[in-house]
C-alpha cells in the first residue's frame, strides 16, 4: 500500500507538481488575457446582467438558469480547498503566497471564460434530451487531424475519451471520497459524531439529490450556495473585525516580502520565494479549478442562445471563489496571529522530522540554519537510530521538527500515559511506534485546523470553531454534489445515458464508505488525474485560439443589432 502510494506521488511530482505544469496553467491564462485583451475586466459588469437574466430568451435552449449553472459549478468548486487549502498556503509559504493565489484567479477568470465558450458552443443533447456537454465535446469536434485532406484520424475523439476517464477518477478522488472523508473526521472531532453515522446521513441526502439528475441538482445549489457563503463571510469577518488593529499589518503583509520570501517571524521559520509562488499558484489552481475543465460541464447544462454569454457568467466563478473567499481566509488567518503560532497539538507522523542536534529559537545562526533546512538549500544532519524514551521525555539531544516548526515541549504518550522505551528512527522520520503512542508539544498547525484556531479568535470565541465545522461540511458536501454530475457527464460521453443510473449509485456507495475508510491512494490518484484533465483541455484551448476569438467579435456583432441602445465593452 505504501510502495503504491509513494509511486503516485513520485508520479504526481514529475507531472502535476512540477512547474512546467504551473507554467502551463499559468501560460494558458496569459495568453488568453493578453490575447483577447483583459476579458474578466471589460466583460465583468456584462457577466452579472447576464447571471441576472437580462438578455434571457424563451427559445433558449438547456437545463438550467445562467444563475443556477453558476451556482453549481461554485459548488464543485467552493470546497475543502477554501478552509484548508490557504491556511496550508500560508503555513507553507507565508503571507505571500495569498498574493500568488489570487494572481492565479485573475488569469483563471480568462481561462474560465474561454474553456466554457468552447464548450457550451460544442454542446450535445443525450438519448434522453438532457444536455451533455464539457471539453469532451469541443474535443471530439474540433481537434480532429486531417491529412491531405483525405484521411481524417479521429485525435480528438480519444482525447475527448482520456478526459473523461480522468473526470471520472477525479469525481471519485478530489470531487467526493476526501470530501467525506473530512466531513466525519471534522464532525466527530467537534460533535463526537461516529465517522460512519455521518457518512450514512450524508449519503442518503446525496442520493436523494443527484439521482434527480442537474435539475434537482441546480435548484439544490442555487439555494446552497448562497446560503453557505454567507454563513461563512459571517464568521470570517467577525474574526477580521475583531482583530482590528491588524488589518492593515496583515494586508500590508501579503506584498511586502513579494518577491524575497517572509522572513522567520514567532514559530514560523521563514519561507522563500519558491515555496510562496508554488504553494499559492497550487492552492488557487487546486481552489477555482481554472483549466481542469470540469466547470465547462456545468456551464454547458445552461440556457444559452449565446455561448459567449455563458463563458462570460464564468468569469464570475475564480473572483467569488478565490479573490472573495480564499481572500476573506486569508485575512482571517493573518489578522488572527496564529499563523506563526506554535499550539499545543497532537503530532502526525508524517509530519515529524528528527534532526541530530539541539537548536534553538533563540539563537539567529539556529533560526537561519533552519529556515534553509525546510526550504531545502542546505539540509541539517537527521537523525537514524534508537530514539530512547523515559517517563515520556526524549533523552537523546535532538530536534523536533514538526508542521514545518521546531517543535517545543514534546512529550511521548501510550494511552495517555507517559512512554517509556524505544522508537525505531530512519533519515528523519519515526518508522515504527508501539501501538497507541503519540507524540505531543507546541508547533505550528495548518490545514483546517489552522483556521479553526483563527476562527476562535474573533467575537464568537470558540463557538468559531463550529463555524468552521459546519461551514466544511457544506463546502466539502456541495463539491461532491456537483462532481457527481461532471462524473455522469463523462459516463454519457463514453458508455451513453442508460448508464449514468449505474454510476451514481456506485458514487453514493464510494460516499459512505469512504467516510470512514483510509482514501489516502483515491486522494492521490486525483492529485494525477487533475493535471491529466487540465493538459488536453489547455492544449485543446491553445489550438482553438483563433476560434475563439471569432465567436467572440460575432457575439458582440449579434448584441449591438440586437441592442443597439446597450452600451458595450467593445468598439
Amino acid at each position: 500500500m505504501q510502495q503504491i502510494n509513494d509511486f503516485l506521488i513520485t508520479l504526481h511530482n514529475y507531472i502535476g507538481g512540477n512547474y512546467w505544469f504551473i507554467f502551463l496553467l499559468l501560460g494558458t491564462g496569459t495568453f488568453f488575457t493578453v490575447y483577447l485583451r483583459f476579458p474578466q475586466i471589460r466583460y465583468f459588469r456584462h457577466a452579472i446582467k447576464i447571471v441576472k437574466g437580462k438578455y434571457d430568451k424563451s427559445t433558449d435552449k438547456g437545463d438550467t438558469s445562467h444563475f443556477q449553472a453558476l451556482a453549481t459549478a461554485l459548488s464543485g468548486t467552493v470546497g475543502t480547498g477554501n478552509i484548508a487549502g490557504v491556511a496550508l498556503a500560508v503555513h507553507l509559504g507565508g503571507p505571500a503566497a495569498i498574493f500568488w493565489m489570487l494572481l492565479t484567479a485573475f488569469l483563471g477568470m480568462c481561462t474560465k471564460f474561454v474553456e466554457v465558450t468552447l464548450s457550451h458552443k460544442y454542446r450535445d443533447f443525450d438519448e434522453k434530451g438532457m444536455v451533455a456537454g464539457g471539453p469532451m465535446y469541443y474535443m471530439k469536434k474540433r481537434l480532429n487531424i486531417s491529412i491531405k485532406n483525405r484521411y481524417r484520424i479521429k485525435t480528438g475523439y480519444w482525447m475527448g475519451g482520456f478526459f473523461a476517464v480522468a473526470t471520472i477518477l477525479s469525481s471519485f478522488g478530489s470531487g467526493s471520497l476526501p470530501q467525506i472523508n473530512s466531513i466525519s473526521n471534522s464532525v466527530f472531532a467537534t460533535f463526537g459524531i461516529k465517522h460512519v453515522i455521518t457518512g450514512a446521513i450524508m449519503a442518503f441526502f446525496l442520493a436523494l439529490i443527484i439521482i434527480g439528475g442537474i435539475k434537482r441538482i441546480a435548484k439544490v445549489t442555487e439555494r446552497l450556495v448562497p446560503f453557505m457563503a454567507i454563513f461563512y463571510f459571517v464568521g470570517a469577518l467577525a474574526v477580521i473585525l475583531f482583530n482590528y488593529q491588524n488589518i492593515i499589518p496583515s494586508f500590508a503583509s501579503i506584498f511586502l516580502d513579494l518577491f524575497t520570501g517572509t522572513a522567520a517571524t514567532g514559530g514560523f521559520l521563514g519561507a522563500g520565494f519558491a515555496f510562496a509562488f508554488n504553494q499559492g499558484v497550487n492552492r488557487g489552481l487546486f481552489s477555482n479549478e481554472s483549466g481542469q475543465g470540469s466547470a465547462p460541464i456545468a456551464h454547458a447544462a445552461a440556457k444559452a442562445h449565446e455561448p459567449v454569454s455563458e463563458g462570460m457568467v464564468a468569469i464570475l466563478e475564480p473572483f467569488i471563489d478565490t479573490i472573495i473567499i480564499c481572500f476573506l481566509t486569508g485575512l482571517v488567518l493573518l489578522s488572527s496571529g496564529v499563523w506563526k503560532e506554535k499550539l499545543p497539538n497532537q503530532f502526525q507522523k508524517t509530519d515529524i522530522e528528527v534532526l541530530t542536534a539541539h537548536y534553538s529559537e533563540n539563537k539567529p545562526s539556529d533560526v537561519s540554519r533552519l529556515e534553509n533546512h525546510l526550504n531545502q538549500t542546505a539540509r541539517l544532519p537527521l537523525f537514524s537510530g534508537k530514539l530512547d524514551i523515559k517517563d515520556g521525555q526524549l533523552q537523546e539531544n535532538v530536534s523536533i521538527i514538526h508542521a514545518r516548526s521546531l517543535a517545543s515541549e514534546v512529550v511521548v504518550l501510550e494511552s495517555g500515559q507517559p512512554f517509556t522505551g524505544r522508537i525505531d528512527v530512519v533519515n528523519g522520520k519515526v518508522t515504527t511506534t508501539p501501538y497507541n503512542v503519540t507524540f505531543r508539544g507546541n508547533s505550528l498547525i495548518h490545514s483546517a485546523p489552522l483556521t479553526t484556531a483563527a476562527f476562535s479568535k474573533s467575537f464568537f470565541g470558540d463557538f468559531g470553531k463550529y463555524i468552521v465545522s459546519i461551514g466544511l461540511l457544506l463546502f466539502a458536501f456541495s463539491t461532491s454534489i456537483a462532481w457527481s454530475y461532471y462524473g455522469d457527464r463523462a459516463v454519457t460521453y463514453l458508455f451513453g445515458a442508460n448508464y449514468v443510473l449505474i454510476y451514481r449509485i456506485v458514487f453514493v456507495i464510494a460516499f459512505f464508505f469512504a467516510s470512514f475508510t483510509d482514501t489516502t491512494i483515491i486522494w492521490n490518484v486525483s492529485l494525477l488525474t487533475v493535471a491529466f484533465m487540465a493538459i488536453p483541455n489547455l492544449f485543446g484551448l491553445l489550438v482553438l485560439h483563433r476560434e475563439v476569438k471569432s465567436t467572440i467579435k460575432g457575439y458582440w456583432k449579434g448584441f449591438r443589432q440586437e441592442y443597439p441602445d446597450e452600451k458595450t465593452p467593445e468598439k
